[in-house]
């Protein structure tokens, strides 16, 4: 049965297909995993079109691709791809298919330049760097900028990394935190955030400290949940193994031998960003996330973040990764959505940091 792909993504593909056509079959050896790469609805196959530019007709394990030869090349190294990852166990949707195609496209590129042997290249190149925990099994970055920062996480004791909401910075941090953890490179984790209401009062919370301070912690509380299961990151907390608490309660503490996470870093002052910075104890690691575009401070007060990442940009084993719109990894519009705002939304009261220069380490 030939199933039906969409139709928008399948006209603007026909322009290109007719204009330098190729047409390409390939057939995948097992029916319930190609089932699987093709998607619910067709999803991966429609997803892809609209990225590469191509024609994909499925029918059965058969996927004919037709464009031109460039594209029609790089959709088939994406559904090799693809295959290969199901075959392994994992479930995979739209964000996985812009994985594979900047995976396979930066493959494509260093394999080119092993062609000119003039030309400097990554030797023994594995494809993109990985997150690895017991629940969740090996995680792959999506795209080169997530590359770059697990592989600056992994050579640096401190790191900071800003960029837009949805690039993936913090439930990566989280999920490479539970990895040491596991493989006891940590004794414990201390995730933290500044406690700031983002433009709403929310006035007057009842219960004790942690029901009043889980409502600005529940994203790293979500990733927690992602990388662990339930029953041991409830005895985790229980045992102070992983502390979640806001950056106020990092005053005096040095810590050691523990991995220390400070999100939403754009809302640590001056004075507080300091004060984090100096926590870090022997055996430690410490990673710093945030956007500069989203600062929620009251006027008037300068935010620390991007003052740190200027003061110690050319200090020895800092790591310092960007990302930028084009490296969002949620729902696609999401991307577009932060594009429109960086290119023509109002500037933000506090976003000074965000032009301010810095060099990408």
């Amino acid at each position: 049965m030939t199933m039906r792909l969409s139709e928008p993504s399948r006209l603007a593909a026909s322009v290109q297909a007719s204009l330098e056509g190729v047409e390409e079959a390939i057939m995948l050896d097992d029916n319930r995993i190609a089932s699987l790469v093709v998607g619910n609805y067709d999803q991966n196959i429609a997803h892809l079109e609209r990225r590469l530019n191509v024609v994909a007709h499925v029918n059965g394990n058969q996927i004919v691709l037709r464009g031109a030869r460039e594209q029609v090349d790089h959709a088939r190294r994406v559904l090799d791809s693809l295959y290969a990852t199901v075959k392994r166990g994992k479930v995979v949707g739209p964000g996985d298919v812009d994985g594979a195609i900047e995976e396979t496209a930066l493959q494509r590129a260093l394999f080119s330049e092993r062609a000119a042997p003039e030309t400097p290249v990554k030797e023994n190149y594995a494809g993109f760097g990985q997150v690895s925990t017991r629940k969740k099994g090996p995680v792959k970055a999506r795209n080169a900028a997530q590359d770059s920062y697990l592989r600056v996480l992994a050579r640096h004791e401190l790191v900071f990394a800003e960029g837009p909401a949805g690039t993936g910075k913090t439930w990566l941090a989280v999920g490479h935190a539970v990895q040491l953890l596991e493989a006891g490179h940590v004794e414990r984790l201390i995730l933290s955030r500044p406690a700031v209401e983002a433009g709403e009062k929310i006035g007057f919370l009842p219960g004790d400290m942690r029901d009043k301070v889980d409502p600005y912690l529940r994203p790293i509380y979500d990733a927690l949940y992602d990388f662990m299961e339930s029953r041991l990151v409830e005895r985790a907390l229980q045992t102070n193994v992983i502390e979640v608490a806001p950056l106020a309660f990092m005053r005096g503490r040095t810590l050691s031998n523990a991995l220390i996470l400070l999100d939403e870093a754009q809302n640590a002052s001056s004075m507080q960003m300091k004060m984090f910075l100096t926590r870090l104890g022997e055996g430690s690691r410490m990673i710093i996330t945030g956007d500069p575009t989203q600062i929620d401070l009251p006027p008037g007060q300068k935010s620390g973040f991007g003052e740190a990442i200027n003061l110690l940009q050319n200090v020895e084993g800092i790591g310092h990764v960007k990302f930028g719109h084009q490296h969002v990894v949620r729902h696609d519009l999401v991307r577009r959505i932060v594009q429109a705002y960086e290119e023509n939304g109002p500037s933000h009261p506090g976003s000074g940091f965000a032009g301010s220069g810095r060099g990408n380490v």
